[in-house]
């Protein structure tokens, strides 16, 4: 949550580390912006937040004046202590630092930590309710990989958005690379592969596009893991093996999430380094599912295919703000790759 980028920063900055015993730093923060509306609960828990920082499963880095008064707050998490990609997140900027580039100089703070830790990038979903947060990442290297429609639930209170109305929100997925990955085959499937190729060019990854071998066969089963995220009403399905069943799989279980757990959009991870996720492409596309983007996935051996499907959530191009060329033209083909039921008309807005 950032404002427009200004001139220079208040003298004295100062950034560091929060310690495990200052868990309630962060839960007072979010607390103090969102009220309680953040869309991740365990950061109001202060015992939970201190001991994901004594674990080493989350860093929390602080940006403060030279009298210590705080300004900026930017988290990072890994899914497990030897992670070599973490999730960037819980980014805040007070309004006594907006205006001053204190978000950027916080995040390349946290990048350096990174990088001396040995991590290879870090991720994160950027509201797209605003520029400010997007212009920011764009400033300190990072490059949208994919956009999340309806991805923020409509209960998250926003007081930089640029349209007022309560509905659910888009997030823009950037990536900011911090070294080399290795190198590997990327198997997107063709309809896709020319967007997928930008988009590894454009972020500098180790993927080399690829097309499945000519005898190339689906598993006659799929194998795959259900996260639902209550708070966010979301569920991500990982595919680990995509098999000749997906389609039959992916209908079922979209159904059972839509309409008796609630959700309101359902996103599939097919496995890139896997040559069957090219294969598997008409069997969704059947279904409505649509592109998103390139994601990493700790559920996954490497990066992922990312797909979407809405359930009573409407998109139009207006709905989500981007801060780049290349944003916008990964927008403009996320947004045509969508079923027509899934697209806000100028009436229907």
């Amino acid at each position: 949550m950032t404002a427009p980028a200004g001139d220079a920063a208040p003298d004295g900055v100062s950034f560091r580390l929060l310690g495990p015993h200052e868990g309630h730093v962060l839960t007072s923060l979010i607390s103090a912006v969102y009220g309680d509306s953040y869309d991740v609960r365990w950061v109001y828990d202060a015992h939970e937040v201190a001991a994901r920082l004594a674990e080493g499963r989350y860093v929390s880095v602080v940006a403060e004046s030279a009298t210590g008064k705080l300004l900026c707050h930017m988290g990072m998490s890994l899914a497990t202590t030897g992670d070599l990609v973490a999730h960037s997140g819980q980014a805040v900027t007070l309004p006594a630092a907006r205006g001053h580039h204190v978000f950027t100089r916080t995040k390349r703070f946290l990048m350096d930590w990174a990088r001396g830790a040995g991590l290879r990038g870090m991720y994160s979903e950027v509201t797209a309710a605003h520029p400010y947060s997007e212009r920011a990442n764009i400033a300190v290297g990072a490059h949208e990989t994919g956009f999340l429609l309806g991805w923020i639930p409509a209960s998250v209170a926003n007081d930089a958005a640029l349209d007022a109305r309560r509905r659910r929100r888009s997030a823009a997925f950037f990536y900011t690379k911090l070294g080399d990955g290795s190198a590997r085959d990327v198997y997107a499937p063709e309809r896709h592969l020319p967007v997928v190729t930008r988009t590894l060019e454009v972020c500098d990854l180790r993927g080399t596009p690829a097309r499945p071998p000519g005898d190339a066969v689906l598993r006659a089963r799929s194998t795959l893991h259900v996260d639902i995220e209550a708070d966010h009403a979301i569920a991500i399905l990982t595919v680990t093996a995509p098999g000749a069943d997906l389609g039959d799989v992916v209908r079922a279980e979209r159904h059972h999430l839509f309409h008796r757990r609630g959700v309101d959009a359902v996103y599939l991870d097919l496995p890139l380094d896997d040559p069957a996720t090219a294969l598997v492409a008409d069997h969704l596309e059947e279904l409505g599912v649509s592109y998103s983007g390139i994601f990493p996935n700790s559920r996954a051996d490497g990066d992922v295919l990312r797909m979407q499907s809405l359930h009573r959530v409407r998109i139009a191009a207006d709905d989500v703000v981007v801060a780049s060329d290349h944003g916008r033209d990964l927008l403009d083909y996320v947004l045509a790759d969508l079923p027509a039921d899934a697209r806000a008309s100028p009436a229907a807005r």
